[in-house]
């Protein structure tokens, strides 16, 4: 097993905090205490600020380095925090040596979504980052068409311990772990619905957004699976695949909505989305996320 602390903190869940606003469309601190607070009692292993969950390309560059601030002081040093990381390379640079004097564990870099990113370019945009900050690196890959020899150069990066898989697609997955560094830790990262597909391939842990809201049946799924009990780890997963449906509609657009109109029923309004997700639910998805709430025992404030 990788030494690295970190390696082995996001072998466990990655919880994803969302970003939360006040009224006026600015970042609020205060939602944000509750939702630590319960990941952290609950078990959660490692917290994420700035991820897609986190509306982190909705963030401008200082917010996002207000949020990495934010989300520090709510933790206080008792779960490691991953910073994301992204957009143009001085806005990552930046981003990084903040989250850094923050007390970030280590950066989550984002695969640039820059239409004429080369494979070799996002090589040198990783080490730009590392450069910036010496921190342990996660590289969150949603798009494995760049290639396994490319994937393997990636975590062949000196810094780099982990990668957050986020594409649904196992077999590349086995692929890129057998080309790649044996140190490398493989986290799923498509949330706990696809958790047991990756664990099967030989990933570890999970990223969640449903830590925000329920980081109890979380903990329950990663148990499972630890154990191998994958009957388990799949009821687990039925009694809470509602709420990963709804985040899925629109083209993934509600995927943060759900997170944060589940908040809302649960008395932590953690404000609405920014544009371009959508907001807010549709009065048939709210009816399906209030059922998911009711039926997982979860307290709902009734909208008046």
């Amino acid at each position: 097993m990788n030494p690295n602390p970190l390696a082995r903190a996001i072998t466990g869940i990655s919880g994803i905090l969302v970003a939360p606003f006040d009224r006026e469309d600015r970042l609020d601190a205060r939602p944000l205490g509750p939702i630590v607070d319960r990941a952290v009692t609950a078990g959660i292993h490692v917290l994420v600020a700035n991820g897609n969950t986190g509306e982190f390309y909705g963030l401008a560059p200082e917010e996002a380095e207000d949020f990495v601030r934010m989300a520090a002081q709510k933790i206080d040093g008792r779960v490691p925090l991953l910073a994301g990381i992204g957009r143009s390379v001085k806005d990552a640079e930046r981003l990084a040596r903040t989250s850094a004097e923050a007390g970030a564990a280590g950066l989550m870099i984002h695969q640039p979504p820059d239409p004429f990113a080369a494979p070799r370019g996002v090589s040198d945009y990783v080490k730009r980052v590392r450069d910036a900050a010496d921190l342990p690196i996660v590289i969150y890959l949603r798009n494995d068409t760049i290639g396994t020899a490319a994937i393997a150069e990636l975590c062949s990066i000196e810094g780099v311990v982990g990668v957050k898989w986020a594409t649904p697609n196992p077999m590349r997955l086995a692929e890129a772990m057998d080309a790649a560094p044996d140190h490398i830790v493989w986290v799923g990262g498509l949330a706990e619905v696809w958790a047991p597909v990756f664990y099967a391939v030989g990933a570890r842990g999970f990223t969640s957004g449903l830590i925000n809201v329920w980081p109890q049946r979380s903990m329950a799924i990663f148990e499972a699976l630890e154990a191998s009990d994958y009957a388990r780890a799949r009821d687990l997963i039925a009694g809470m695949r509602e709420f990963e449906a709804v985040r899925a509609e629109e083209m993934n657009g509600t995927n943060v909505t759900g997170v944060k109109a589940a908040l809302a029923l649960t008395g932590n309004d953690c404000g609405p989305c920014r544009p371009p997700s959508a907001w807010p639910l549709t009065a048939v998805q709210h009816k399906r996320l209030e059922a998911f709430l009711e039926r997982a025992g979860l307290s709902v404030r009734k909208a008046s």
